[in-house]
């Protein structure tokens, strides 16, 4: 119920907002914004996504499991979507996320969330060179 609530009211609210920051700055300006935020938005997540694999893929020849890189890696393609869904809520939250510590902190919190599900499954990870 809360997922259905969040998929109906944030995009509601994010265009109410954009109504009113096109009625308080202008249309024109209101859509500088949005694009910019995109654009910007899209060239920080590469730049940061190409951190996060060479860290993912460094772990990966040492032999252990890249598992806070992944999931950081999983929370800047969200960044990536928020940024790009026109909108000045989501694109606060995208930009957010591109902060590292804010995605460590949600990483934590997350992990805590679902620790222990699934935890008597065993995976093999085979590193080939």
């Amino acid at each position: 119920m809360r997922l259905f609530l969040a998929f109906s009211l944030v995009p509601l609210a994010d265009m109410a907002l954009l109504i009113w920051t096109a009625r308080q700055v202008g249309v024109l300006w209101t859509v500088a914004i949005v694009i910019g935020t995109a654009l910007a938005g899209s060239a920080l997540v590469k730049r940061q996504g190409l951190a996060v694999w060479a860290e993912a893929r460094n772990r990966f020849a040492s032999g252990s499991i890249p598992t806070r890189e992944l999931a950081h890696g999983a929370l800047l393609v969200a960044a990536g979507a928020f940024l790009l869904a026109p909108g000045i809520i989501t694109d606060v939250v995208g930009l957010l996320l591109l902060v590292p510590a804010i995605r460590e902190w949600v990483r934590v919190r997350v992990g805590r969330r679902y620790t222990g599900r699934g935890s008597d499954r065993v995976m093999r990870v085979n590193v080939w060179r």
